[in-house]
Order: C-alpha cells, then structure tokens, then sequence
C-alpha cells in the first residue's frame, strides 16, 4: 500500500515583528516561521501525516522550531541537527496586513544541505514530496535539493511552491530555474506576485500552458482577495477567496499549499503524477484551501487552523 505520509523540504525561519518602541528601544516579537516549516506544520494541524526535512540550528530559535513543529504533528526524524544559525526575518506589515521582510541569512543552517544529507532514507516513503521557496534556489543547498527532487520522483509526487523572495535572490535566478523545476513537479503553486517576478508582463494562461508543456499537471496561482486561478492540463478555473477580517496575511500561501495537498491526499491522488485529476477534484481541493488559508489570515502570524468543528475546521487562538 503507498504511503500517505507527505514530506515537507526547506527552511525554518524566525519571523521578528515589531512589538513595541520607545525612543531609544525597538522590540521585537518573534514567532515561528519560514515557508516550508509553515506548510508543514498546516498540513500536520489538518491530520496529514508529515515529515520536516530540515536543518535546524541547535540555537534558541532552532529550539522554537522544534517545540512548534513537535506540537503541531509534525514528523522531525527527518531533520539535521546543524551547527550553524537559524535565519532571521524581520517583518513589516502594511496596512493591508501584508508583510515585507528583511532577511538575516547568511551562513543560515537552512541554505547546507548535501547530497549525503538528503538520502532517500532520509525522505523516506512518502506520497508526495514538496519543497520551494529559498531552500531550493540559495546556495550551497539549492543543488542537492534539485537532485533529491529528481530522485524522489520516480515515487512520489512533486510539489513546489517558488516563493520568490527578491530580497534575498534576484528573480532572474528563478526565472532561469523555473523550465527545470516544470521537468521535476506534478504541481506547481505560486502567488500572482510570484508569477509576475518570473514571467513579467505575460499572459498567466500562456505560462500555465508552457508549463504544462514541461510536464505540470497542475498550476495553481493564489491571487489574494481575487481567489485562486487553477490549470489542469489547460482547463482553467477560479475559485474565490472566502469573505475574511484579515488581520495579516503571513503564512496563507504555505497554510493554502496545505490545504490543496491534504485535499488532494484525502482523495487518493498523491503518490504519482496526479493522473487521476481533473478540474472538478482540483476545485474542490483549491475550495477546501482557501478556506484553510482565510482562517490563517484571521489571526496573527503563521498560526494555521486544526482540523474539528462542525465545519471541519478550527482556527488557531490568536
């Protein structure tokens, strides 16, 4: 019988807000974050059996992430314990409740990871494997990552999510990398912004169509209060954003990947190349994650909802 259990692959990130300031004084709150650690955790709270690939500091934030990923579910035999220091973010949050981040990187434990670290043991037997964001593009890691995900695909499916961080790689890099990464994945899912940053000015039907070209099954691309536009294999569809008193927008993409795999998982899809998709089994796994991601939105930071409750649903205490 194929395994349901779904691999997470990146980074930890200690995201810093700004709590409160006096003259000579600026505080910062920081909770748990990062966008894979944030899928992961998501997937883990909905009842999706995960594991973290992670190479995780043993210094006081890398003690946060353990504890927070531990409560969540989520699986950490996977995980390196590295010598190196934790990634910081310090985020700023419009009005709107969107977030902008200046990121403390450099030398990070999250950006290490070798071809002698990330075995097919150490993956394990999974249904899915999914990764993105900065794991997949920063050095010396991106290429051990790359060459996992070509390993794992003969077995399970693959999902990334570029999250594009311009702050810390140039969308150049992306855009280079994104015709390989289409070899790789089933299921490619991205935010508005994201495409734009890799493929400015073009039309988002024709680069679906280029990507299912290179062999994605399914193109998802989260579009904030406009819903979420979905391509299989050239069929396209839109499904809305549910109505939300918003008070900040971190971690929905992650918590809205979460949703669409956990969907996807609890209809007997992963585990290949999503053969067995259509556009009516893609809507109604987008439908289940925006709600996933909209109650994430509900409350501050990356704090996803858990599974329960009469709506099958229960968001997080702020």
């Amino acid at each position: 019988m194929p395994s349901t259990q779904i691999a997470v692959l990146g980074e930890c990130v200690a995201d810093a807000f700004t709590a409160a300031s006096s003259e000579n004084e600026l505080t910062l709150r920081v909770l748990p974050g990062g966008g894979p650690a944030n899928t992961a955790v998501a997937l883990a709270r909905l009842g999706t059996p995960t594991r973290f690939l992670g190479r995780l500091s043993g210094d006081s934030f890398g003690a946060l992430f353990r504890a927070h990923l531990t409560a969540s579910g989520v699986d950490l035999d996977g995980c390196v314990a590295a010598v190196e220091p934790s990634t910081l973010a310090v985020a700023t949050l419009d009005e709107s409740g969107q977030a902008r981040y200046s990121f403390h990187a450099n030398g990070a434990a999250d950006w290490g990871w070798s071809a002698a670290e990330l075995t097919a043991g150490r993956i394990g037997d999974v249904s899915c494997l999914h990764t993105g964001s900065l794991a997949l593009v920063r050095a010396p890691g991106a290429e051990a990552v790359e060459e996992a995900l070509a390993a794992a695909a003969a077995r399970a499916t693959i999902s990334i999510d570029p999250n594009v961080r311009t702050a810390l790689v140039d969308a150049a890099v992306y855009a280079e990398r994104m015709p390989r990464w289409c070899t790789l994945a089933d299921m490619i899912k991205l935010s508005d912004d994201d495409l734009e940053h890799i493929h400015p000015g073009e039309p988002v039907e024709r680069v679906c169509d280029t990507w299912h070209d290179a062999g994605v099954r399914l193109v998802v691309v989260t579009r904030g209060p406009r819903g979420a536009l979905l391509s299989v294999d050239g069929e396209r569809a839109t499904v809305p954003t549910p109505p939300t008193k918003v008070v900040d927008t971190v971690g929905a993409g992650d918590s809205f990947t979460a949703g669409l795999l956990h969907r996807l998982d609890a209809s007997g899809l992963l585990g290949g190349r999503l053969d067995r998709l259509d556009l009516d089994l893609a809507v109604d796994a987008a439908t289940f994650a925006a709600r996933v991601a909209s109650l994430t939105c509900s409350v501050a930071g990356a704090n996803p909802p858990w599974a329960g409750g009469p709506d099958g649903l229960v968001a997080s205490r702020p």
